[in-house]
């Protein structure tokens, strides 16, 4: 799963990075976490000058998606994370899946690594980053949702597959990457159906990412600077395979 990532591009480096007209102005941030907005990518209804592609645009959702037949969101579990397996199937993404996918931007993401309880060993975290640096974008899911009193909100979901080998010793999942050059038939639902975009759902070669082992200052979400990604000797052994999670759908409750 993807509990937590970062994006500290710089906003020039985003709106070029995924071809907006507009530039964005918000701050780096290092522990980003669900409940708290994050910065989005979609398709808009407007056309890029001299092409029949949509343009891109950019917005804030909320992390933790809802679909629209929620009446309570207390009542229903925070949904971070699809599964990219059983998404185009599940009640709570299959609208999502075939009319809102969208691009969710980021630097990296952390993951943790459980040792058996008998260990007597505290999770370690890890800093996953591309190795060549720069913004990357993970495949997403959105759904606005209105309550009884008519307010709105955006609600955003990451995508996950089954981890490569590189990152398979940490944890069994890992977020969907799509590649620039993937992005607008990604963003594309008026055309591009979930069965035609499900290469793109695959997990990133084996040489894309770098884990680095961190502290377990980001474990709070207060903590917020940089010193959250200097890197730290490992605790756990490199050979110790990871827990299974509990959940398929990967779901956290934090209401």
């Amino acid at each position: 799963m993807c509990g937590r990532f970062a994006l500290t591009a710089t906003p020039k480096e985003f709106s070029e990075f995924f071809g907006l007209l507009g530039s964005e102005d918000f701050p780096a941030r290092y522990n980003i976490a669900p409940t708290q907005p994050i910065l989005v990518v979609i398709a808009s209804d407007k056309q890029e000058p001299g092409s029949n592609l949509p343009e891109r645009r950019a917005l804030l959702a909320r992390w933790g998606f809802l679909p629209g037949w929620v009446k309570d969101p207390k009542d229903f579990p925070l949904l971070i994370n699809a599964r990219a397996e059983t998404a185009v199937g599940k009640a709570s993404f299959r609208a999502a899946m075939r009319h809102r996918r969208i691009l969710v931007p980021a630097s990296g993401f952390y993951e943790w690594r459980r040792p058996p309880k008998e260990s007597g060993l505290k999770p370690q975290a890890y800093w996953v980053r591309p190795r060549r640096g720069g913004v990357i974008a993970f495949a997403g899911l959105m759904e606005t949702w209105s309550s009884a009193d008519g307010s709105e909100v955006d609600t955003a979901a990451i995508m996950t597959t089954a981890a490569n080998a590189s990152i398979r010793h940490i944890h069994e999942r890992m977020p969907i990457v799509i590649q620039p050059e993937d992005f607008s038939r990604w963003l594309e639902c008026k055309i591009q159906e979930p069965r035609d975009v499900a290469d793109l759902m695959r997990p990133a070669e084996e040489d894309f990412f770098e884990a680095l082992p961190v502290s377990d200052l980001v474990n709070k979400v207060s903590n917020m600077g940089p010193e959250l990604q200097k890197p730290i000797a490992a605790a756990l052994p490199e050979e110790e395979p990871p827990k299974k999670p509990k959940s398929d759908d990967s779901q956290m409750s934090l209401f």
